[in-house]
């Protein structure tokens, strides 16, 4: 099993980072230090992210491609039609990813059971170390005035120190 992900998003301002480790781990060896789990789509108007397998999560990263070019940029249709399918198609059922996908209005994690959950708060994250990034971030958003951009990188950065399934290779997209 791949390991080595994490995955965070950070609301605020207006604006919206979407930041990325690059480790890629199999069982307790690192494969890669700098994969690009961070991707612009949609004319650069949307960011997606992905946490889990990595065929699995670049066959999720082409479909939605399609969804989000299908409907016009509409992020919440093209999720929800990337999470019926997903959840439908008995091939799509058995990829191990999830997603966070992100415009100037919403941020969305897309799962494999179906979900499109748009959080609650501005800070959002997904796959191993996505307990620390989120925790960081979230006091940073609480207690500091930086941007998203800012608080993804030091939140990363935390999280890099503390969780061995994420490095500092980091890579952070904004809008």
């Amino acid at each position: 099993m791949f390991k080595g992900t994490t995955i965070l998003a950070v609301r605020n301002k207006g604006n919206v980072a979407i930041g990325g480790d690059g480790q890629v781990t199999f069982e307790n060896i690192v494969m890669k230090q700098k994969a690009n789990k961070i991707r612009r789509l949609y004319k650069g108007k949307v960011l997606a992210g992905f946490a889990g397998a990595v065929a699995d999560a670049l066959t999720l990263f082409e479909k939605f491609e399609k969804k989000i070019e299908q409907y016009q940029g509409n992020l919440p249709r093209a999720s929800l039609e990337l999470a019926k399918d997903w959840r439908q198609n008995k091939i799509l059922r058995k990829l191990e990813a999830l997603m966070i996908v992100a415009d100037k209005e919403k941020t969305l994690v897309i799962s494999g059971s179906g979900d499109v959950i748009e959080p609650d708060d501005r800070v959002i994250a997904i796959g191993s170390g996505a307990g620390y990034a989120q925790a960081a971030a979230q006091a940073l958003i609480d207690h500091t005035s930086y941007d998203p951009r800012k608080i993804v990188e030091i939140a990363m950065r935390i999280t890099a120190s503390i969780c061995i399934y994420t490095n500092n290779q980091i890579k952070i997209e904004e809008l």
